[in-house]
C-alpha cells in the first residue's frame, strides 16, 4: 500500500566541544542508517557539541593528570554561555549540511541555537536532496552513463528548528541554567539564520518553534528528553491532532533500577493514542560524574520493535526499524477516533516534498514487537561504571589505575568493576571493534598490542597495592593478594609504618609529646588521631606509587587512583577526610553497601572469583560502629534525599515502616543519631572524590544535593519534637486527637 517505512535512531558517545569528533559520529551514524534504507535518522540531544576535547592519539601518556569538577547533565555547563559555542555549532552544522553522506534522508540532530539573544535547547531538522535540471531530465541518465558528468544540482534545506519546551531542572540537571523553555504552545516564528548556512542553503529565515513536519505520506513530531517524563508532554497532543510519528532526543542518565521506566514511558505514550515512538539517547561518560547508558529504541503501538544497547563500548550505534504507518491509522481508528476529531489547537505544520516510504513495499517485512531485556542490578553495577571508567581512562591521557586494595566490600567491589571492564574491552575487540582496539594501544603504549585475556589486560593497565600497618591482619592481606592474583593485576605490599613513625617523629619534637592507641592507654582523641594519620598516610603513597611506579617499571605515563568510599559512608562521614577515599574518581561511590555485597556473590559466580568469599566479614564491625545497619540507612538515605524528610517527618514515617523491628524509642535515637552523624561530617562532602552517580539518594554535594556543610548539629528544636511524641506514645494518648489543627500535616495526608 506505500505506508511503510524505515526509521533510524541512534546512541552515539559523544565530547563536550569536541566539534570534530562529534561531526564525525554524527555522519558515521548517517551513512548507517541509510546503508540500512532509512529515510530519516534521529540523534540524541544536542550531539554537535556534547561532552569534553577528544584525546587523540597524539597526547602524551606522561602528561600528568588534573581532575576537574564540572556540572553534572549537560557537559558544556558554562561554556554555553560562550558565543564560541554557538559558533562551532553551526560550523558543524554546515559541515553536514555539505556532506554527501547527508543526501536523500531527513537528519535530526541536537544544537543550541540564540533566537531573539535568548538560548535554547534546540533540534534542527534538515533534507539535502540532488534535483535534476528540468532541462537536462531527458538525457541525463545519457550523460551519466555515458561520461560521468552529473548535471544534478543540489538542493540543501533546513525544514525547521524545535526548541526545547519543558527544561530537565531537578536532579542532576539544572538545564535552566543555560537554556530557556519556548513557551508559546503551537507559535511559530521566523528564525534569520547566519550567514555561512544561508550560503549553503540559499535561505535567509526557516520556522522556529512548536511545530511538525509534514512530508507526502506521514506527519513526524518533535519531544526532547525531559518533555518525554512531563504530564504535558508533547506527544498528547500530537497524536490527537494525526501527527504519528513521535521522535525523542534524549540525555538521559543511568541509575540502578531506572532502565524500565524510560522503556514504559515509550510504551505508554504509543499505548494511549498509537503511532511510532523514535527514542534516542547519548552514551558513555560524559565528563562529570554521570554515564549515559544509550538503550535507543523504536515503538509502535506500545510494543517495542527495536532495541540498542544500554552498556556497550561502541562509540556510535544505530537502530533501525521497518513499519507501516497503516498500521498506526488501523489502531487509531478504533481507540482513539472521537478523541481526534476534537483537538482544539492544531500543530503547526511545516511542508516538505518529500515521502518516508516508497510505493513498491508490499514484500518489504516489517518489525514485529520484541521482549525488552533488562539487566539485573548486579549486572548494572558490573558494566556501568564499567563503561564509565574505560571512557574516562581513555580520554584522560593516563596508562591505566591504581587502588588501594584492603580485601574488604568497598575496595573489592571497586577491583571487580575494573576486571569486568577489561572483560568488556577483551569482547569488543574480539567482536571486531577497531576504535577498542585503537585506544587500547594507546593506553598501553604498544601500536602492535592486542590482548588476548582479561587477566593479561588487566596487568598492564591496573595496579593494586595493599598498604599494611602494625595493626593490619593476615586475613585482610591474604584475600587482597589472591584477588589480585585471580583478576591479574599488578599487586604491591606495602609497609606505611615508617612513614606513621616518621610524621609522630616530628609532631613528638615539636610538641614534647607523643600519642598513643587506646590500647596503649591512650585517650579517644589520641586514638583517633592516629588512625587518620594512618588513612592520610595511604592517601599520599596511592599518588606517589600512581605517578611513580610505571616510571620505576620504565614505562611512561602515570595512573589514575581509583577511590572506594560507598553511598551511604558518605552520607555519614564514615571514613576519614583526605585518606583513600580521596582519589581521582571513584566508580562506587553512587552505590549503597547492601548492593555491593550482593555484587560480589554475583562477581564469585559470573567471574569465579573465589577469593571474595570472606570479603563481607567486617561489615557487621562496620554497623556497630554507625549504630545502624547499612540497610537501615539506605532507608534513611531515600527517605532524606527522595522523600525531602526531615528529622521529624523522617521520624514520622519511620515509626510506621519499623513499627515490627523497633519501638518509637528506638526509631527516634536512630534518626537522631543518623542526623548528628550526618551534619558533623558534611564538611566532608565538600572534598568528595568524583563518583559514578548510580543512586537518586546520594549525598555528592556537586549541583546534586545543595545543601550547607556547617550545621547546628544538635538539631535543637527538631529533636524537641520527636521527643514529644515519642513522650506522647508513651503516656498512651493519641497525637491526632490532640493536635486536630496538625493532624494532616503530622500524618502526610
Amino acid at each position: 500500500m506505500g505506508r511503510k517505512v524505515t526509521v533510524a535512531t541512534c546512541s552515539l558517545n559523544q565530547w563536550a566541544l569536541d566539534f570534530e569528533g562529534n561531526l564525525d559520529r554524527i555522519l558515521q551514524s548517517i551513512d548507517i542508517a541509510k546503508s540500512r534504507g532509512a529515510t530519516y535518522r534521529l540523534g540524541p540531544e544536542l550531539e554537535i557539541w556534547y561532552e569534553t576535547f577528544r584525546c587523540h592519539t597524539h597526547i602524551a601518556l606522561s602528561v600528568p593528570y588534573d581532575p576537574i569538577l564540572k556540572e553534572h547533565g549537560y557537559s558544556c555547563a558554562d561554556h554555553f554561555y560562550e558565543s564560541d559555542t554557538l559558533l562551532h555549532s553551526f560550523q558543524a552544522l554546515r559541515k553536514l549540511l555539505e556532506s554527501p553522506i547527508t543526501q536523500d534522508i531527513i537528519c535530526d540532530v541536537g544544537m543550541p541555537i540564540m533566537h531573539h539573544n535568548v538560548r535554547y535547547n534546540c533540534r534542527v531538522l534538515f533534507l539535502n536532496r540532488y534535483v535534476v535540471s528540468t532541462v537536462l531530465s531527458l538525457i541525463h541518465d545519457m550523460l551519466l552513463s555515458v561520461t560521468g558528468l552529473n548535471v544534478c544540482s543540489s538542493c540543501r534545506k533546513i525544514l525547521l528548528i524545535r526548541p526545547k519546551m519543558q527544561m530537565a531542572n531537578n536532579g542532576i540537571y539544572r538545564e535552566m541554567r543555560w537554556f530557556s523553555p519556548w513557551n508559546q504552545l503551537r507559535k511559530v516564528e521566523e528564525y534569520f539564520l547566519p550567514r555561512m548556512i544561508q550560503e549553503v542553503t540559499g535561505q535567509d529565515t526557516v520556522p522556529f518553534g512548536d511545530c511538525v513536519l509534514s512530508t507526502k505520506d506521514t506527519c513526524i513530531g518533535t519531544e526532547m528528553c525531559a518533555e518525554l517524563w512531563n504530564p504535558r508532554s508533547p506527544h498528547i497532543q500530537m497524536g490527537l491532532d494525526g501527527v504519528e510519528i513521535f521522535t525523542n532526543s534524549s540525555a538521559s542518565h543511568h541509575e540502578l533500577r531506572k532502565a524500565d521506566q524510560r522503556v514504559n514511558l515509550v510504551k505508554s505514550a504509543t499505548t494511549k493514542s498509537g503511532g511510532i515512538y523514535l527514542y534516542a539517547n547519548q552514551r558513555g561518560c560524559d565528563g562529570d560524574r554521570v554515564y549515559y547508558d544509550g538503550c535507543a529504541m523504536v515503538a509502535i503501538n506500545g510494543d517495542i520493535v527495536a532495541q540498542g544497547a544500554q552498556f556497550s563500548l561502541s562509540d556510535v550505534e544505530v537502530i533501525t526499524a521497518t513499519l507501516d504507518l497503516e498500521d498506526v491509522s488501523s489502531y487509531r481508528g478504533e481507540l482513539c477516533q472521537p478523541n481526534m476529531e476534537s483537538e482544539p489547537r492544531p500543530c503547526h505544520r511545516v511542508k516538505v516534498d518529500f515521502s518516508l516510504s516508497s510505493g513498491d513495499d508490499i514484500f518489504l517485512p516489517t518489525h514485529q514487537p520484541i521482549t525488552w531485556h533488562f539487566h539485573t542490578q548486579d549486572e548494572e553495577i558490573s558494566l556501568g561504571p564499567a563503561c564509565w571508567l574505560w571512557d574516562y581512562l581513555r580520554r584522560s591521557g593516563q596508562a591505566g589505575f591504581l587502588l588501594p586494595l584492603s580485601g574488604g566490600v568497598d575496595s573489592s567491589s571497586t577491583a571487580c568493576i575494573v576486571h569486568s571492564m577489561c572483560v568488556l574491552i577483551c569482547q569488543a575487540i574480539e567482536d571486531g571493534n577497531r576504535q577498542v582496539l585503537e585506544d587500547v594501544r594507546r593506553v598501553v603504549g604498544d601500536d602492535a598490542y592486542c590482548p588476548r585475556h582479561p587477566r593479561e589486560l588487566c596487568g598492564l593497565i591496573f595496579t593494586t597495592c595493599y598498604m599494611a600497618s602494625e595493626n593490619s591482619s593476615e586475613d585482610t592481606r591474604s584475600r587482597a593478594k589472591d584477588l589480585a592474583n585471580q583478576i591479574g593485576s599488578t599487586h604491591m605490599n606495602i609497609n606505611i609504618d615508617m612513614a606513621v613513625k616518621g610524621i609522630l617523629g616530628i609532631f613528638s619534637v615539636v610538641t614534647g609529646r607523643l600519642p598513643q592507641f587506646r590500647v596503649n592507654g591512650g585517650s579517644h582523641r589520641e586514638n583517633l588521631a592516629l588512625q587518620n594519620v594512618q588513612a592520610r598516610v595511604r592517601m599520599v603513597l596511592a599518588y606517589l606509587f600512581a605517578q611513580l611506579s610505571l616510571w620505576a617499571r620504565g614505562k611512561p605515563g602515570g595512573l589514575l587512583v581509583l577511590g572506594s568510599a560507598n553511598v551511604d559512608e558518605s552520607l555519614t562521614g564514615y571514613f576519614t577526610k583526605y585518606d583513600c577515599s580521596s582519589a581521582d574518581i571513584n566508580p562506587i561511590g553512587g552505590i549503597s553497601k547492601t548492593d555491593l555485597k550482593h555484587f560480589l556473590l554475583y562477581c564469585v559466580e559470573q567471574f569465579q572469583l573465589t577469593s571474595l568469599r570472606g570479603s563481607t566479614s567486617n561489615i557487621f564491625n562496620h554497623q556497630a560502629d554507625m549504630g545502624m545497619t547499612y540497610s537501615e540507612l539506605s532507608i534513611i538515605g531515600r527517605l532524606r534525599k527522595i522523600s525531602k524528610c526531615g528529622p521529624f517527618s523522617m521520624f514520622c514515617k519511620l515509626i510506621h515502616m519499623w513499627k515490627d523491628a523497633l519501638s518509637p524509642t528506638e526509631v527516634a535515637q536512630k534518626v537522631k543519631h543518623f542526623f548528628r552523624m550526618y551534619s558533623v561530617n558534611r564538611h566532608k562532602m565538600t572534598t568528595v572524590t568524583p563518583s559514578y552517580h548510580a543512586e537518586s539518594y546520594s549525598p555528592d554535594d556537586n549541583r546534586f544535593d545543595l545543601r550547607p556543610f556547617l550545621y547546628n548539629t544538635r538539631w535543637t528544636w527538631q529533636f524537641r519534637c520527636i521527643d514529644n511524641q515519642v513522650g506522647i506514645h508513651a503516656s498512651g494518648r493519641n497525637v491526632v486527637s490532640l493536635y486536630p489543627k496538625y493532624s494532616k500535616w503530622w500524618t502526610g495526608q
